[in-house]
């Protein structure tokens, strides 16, 4: 038997989308993106959506909206896919890397020891689909209003370190009865094709700032700043008489094309009513089998105050070293099962390391990874093959160990 990792999920509403959009004669900038911002404000509550080509560009354009530039430091988890550390290089800030707690996500007493004059914002990792302590965070960031320094318009109006989720785990995942994309100031998800939902690439930026920011005006600034600073995107333009624009900003471009996001607005109802359920339903499957395995430390999925979205199911093997771990990886492989590895603390990169980022400085990040592996995850798998997956994961672990 042979089972992918993370096939994208395409039905025949996507099919439709995607050919509509092809038979309209329009795939870029145009009615399908404003669908697809609708529709992820409808079901995250966001006041705002923006639609961009990728998470990494959305993270860049809220920290460039922001004002962040050279000296500014940025607080981000050492354990994060590299997009989080290259979208604060990006726009000429320092990446501060700081632990994580044994749930993936980034440590609140690590931001607090990190949080200096030079502090801008902070990119708080909503790990797997777990999301963080944002309450929390958002206190702290308070409290250490004295020592922050605005530098910009929008940093005097804040007040405040800003607080920028990059959620491309965590779309449909709830904190305190809210969902993702309301719980912080800015909220960056990722529609990249391994995501609960994707548009092949791409990405959105929710706009939730508080008083005295108007969030529809700000939507208009990042809109704008998505399309070279351009007044008029391609689809105005194109109307009779819409020739003439204007560039008012040093922009990006960034914009999400039409064409892509027909398959995220066909497959967000879809999302909610019937994946992310089933996905949930994966998740209790895989926690039934290996919550009798000593072996195993099993990833958070509810607690009083959160659920996941279920994206990954980041199973860690209990007292395996690296070496092992790989060698489990190597024996699921062979037996047709593709499993991964979520993630490599960003210190143990050439580009990190070699810039005097230290894996020693980040020991519980090195912890749960050394150990973890990430299992199949999606709608398509059946009982068949979810049997065959912790079979095959759990003969490779008692064989290894």
């Amino acid at each position: 038997m042979t089972i992918p990792f993370s096939p994208p999920f395409i039905d025949q509403n996507v099919l439709d989308e995607v050919t509509d959009s092809l038979k309209s004669g329009w795939i870029t900038t145009g009615p399908k993106v404003k669908k697809l911002e609708e529709l992820v404000s409808h079901y995250t509550k966001a006041p705002n959506t923006l639609c961009v080509n990728s998470a990494t560009s959305g993270l860049m354009l809220a920290l460039y909206w922001y004002g962040i530039k050279e000296g500014d430091e940025v607080i981000i988890p050492a354990y994060t896919y590299a997009a989080t550390a290259l979208a604060v290089l990006h726009v000429g800030g320092t990446p501060v890397m700081v632990d994580v707690e044994d749930d993936f996500n980034i440590s609140l007493k690590a931001i607090e020891n990190a949080i200096t004059e030079k502090t801008k914002a902070i990119i708080p990792v909503d790990i797997a689909g777990w999301p963080c302590d944002y309450d929390d965070i958002i206190e702290l960031l308070e409290s250490k209003k004295n020592l922050f320094k605005p530098e910009t318009e929008n940093q005097q109006k804040l007040g405040r370190i800003l607080c920028l989720a990059d959620a491309a785990h965590s779309i449909g995942a709830k904190y305190k009865n809210k969902s993702t994309g309301v719980l912080c100031d800015l909220t960056v998800f990722s529609f990249h094709a391994v995501k609960n939902v994707t548009t092949a690439e791409g990405g959105a930026i929710c706009i939730n700032l508080p008083e005295p920011f108007d969030n529809q005006k700000e939507y208009a600034f990042l809109r704008c700043n998505a399309l070279n600073g351009q007044t008029k995107d391609a689809f105005t333009k194109s109307k009779a008489g819409g020739w003439r624009y204007d560039i008012i900003y040093q922009g990006y471009k960034i914009n999400m094309p039409d064409v892509l996001a027909a398959i995220g607005v066909a497959q967000m109802p879809s999302y909610f009513e019937n994946v992310l359920p089933k996905r949930a339903d994966i998740y209790e499957f895989y926690r039934s089998y290996f919550s009798n395995k000593d072996w195993a430390l099993l990833p958070p999925y509810k607690s009083d105050t959160k659920e996941s979205s279920c994206h990954l199911y980041a199973l860690r093997i209990n007292g395996a070293s690296e070496s092992q771990r790989d060698e489990i990886i190597d024996i699921i492989s062979k037996n047709g099962v593709a499993v991964n590895v979520h993630f490599q603390p960003l210190p143990l990169l050439k580009i990190f390391k070699e810039n005097g980022y230290n894996i020693k400085d980040v020991p519980n990040a090195f912890k749960n990874y050394k150990c973890e592996i990430s299992l199949p995850i999606y709608p398509q798998l059946n009982d068949e093959q979810l049997n065959y997956i912790v079979e095959t994961i759990s003969n490779a672990v008692e064989e290894v160990l």
